[in-house]
């Protein structure tokens, strides 16, 4: 599938106009935590503004009880909680229902990130997000809201080829499944340093009929080495060469790299281009959740309100 070829189209006059659409950017921007993380956290109402969706990240060989301990606390605290389903960890449809119970019944969870899971080799019967949707298990449960992976820098473990052509008829699959059930659906994406193969991946899903909302996946202020040691981890490609160029600059190398620039280009085409596809932002906090929490209100996402004056 060939991509439309970006061009800055922002409308951006001035530092307030740039504020305000960094502002519309983050309105209703979610974070990723893990068990062991999230327990640094005092209260979470003193960093995250009320509402914000809360993912769980599943690591493998966390045991289940400390992440749905993990969802417990963050929905006692009043955020809205999304723990992955990694399919490849996930054993047989009685692992999975054990999962959705204990989930709901325990901490009140009602929504999900579908993923394969990032080891090679599956541990039973499923080895994707299409499978764990097939079970209609989700939906018996009542669950509102299913997520699904984005990559809009490819993803060699589903096409080894480079192409995106399993990645692509697997979307196709999902966009009827969103039809066919009217799921509340978005696709959460792997990080990425670069606004333009974004653009362009967003723009392409919209030509080939796939209106699955984006959430685009966004690394939180961290030092240049962790974040490109998470970047050549986790497979982000092309746009891994904006760290790389960075790193070359002595003057920046110990400096925190910020998201800034990359959100700043995103939310002026946004602005430009009413409708584009790309609607919310998901933070992966590599520097630690005070630190990205911090950079958003910066940045003009909402306030939190301490859990002492509530």
């Amino acid at each position: 599938m060939a991509f439309l070829q970006f061009e800055n189209t922002g409308t951006s006059v001035g530092p307030i106009s740039a504020k305000r659409e960094m502002a519309d950017l983050l309105k209703g921007y979610s974070i990723e935590v893990i068990p062991r993380t999230a327990g640094k956290i005092a209260d979470f109402r003193d960093l995250l503004p009320r509402g914000t969706r809360v993912y769980v990240a599943h690591i493998e060989g966390t045991p289940l009880e400390e992440m749905v301990a993990t969802a417990r606390r963050l929905a006692r605290e009043g955020y809205p909680v999304m723990p992955h389903f990694p399919a490849r960890i996930i054993r047989d449809k009685a692992t999975l229902a054990d999962w959705i119970t204990r989930y709901q019944g325990e901490a009140g969870v009602d929504q999900a990130l579908l993923l394969a899971g990032g080891i090679d080799q599956a541990h039973g019967a499923y080895h994707s997000s299409i499978q764990l949707m097939e079970t209609g298990l989700f939906d018996r449960a009542g669950f509102k809201r299913l997520h699904v992976a984005g990559h809009p820098e490819g993803n060699k473990d589903i096409d080894p080829d480079g192409s995106s052509r399993n990645v692509m008829q697997a979307l196709g699959w999902k966009q009827a499944f969103k039809e066919r059930t009217d799921a509340k659906m978005a696709l959460a994406t792997q990080f990425c340093f670069e606004s333009g193969p974004a653009i362009n991946w967003a723009n392409g899903l919209a030509e080939a009929g796939i209106d699955i909302p984006v959430h685009i996946g966004v690394a939180g202020p961290a030092k240049l080495q962790t974040l490109i040691k998470f970047a050549i981890a986790c497979g982000v490609g092309p746009s891994l060469k904006v760290l790389q160029k960075r790193a070359k600059d002595l003057s920046k190398l110990l400096k925190p790299f910020t998201p800034d620039d990359f959100l700043a280009e995103l939310a002026a085409h946004k602005a430009a281009n009413p409708g584009f596809n790309i609607e919310k932002v998901h933070f992966f906090p590599l520097g630690g959740i005070k630190a990205t929490a911090n950079w958003a209100i910066e940045n003009g996402g909402a306030s939190a309100v301490p859990a002492n004056q509530k």
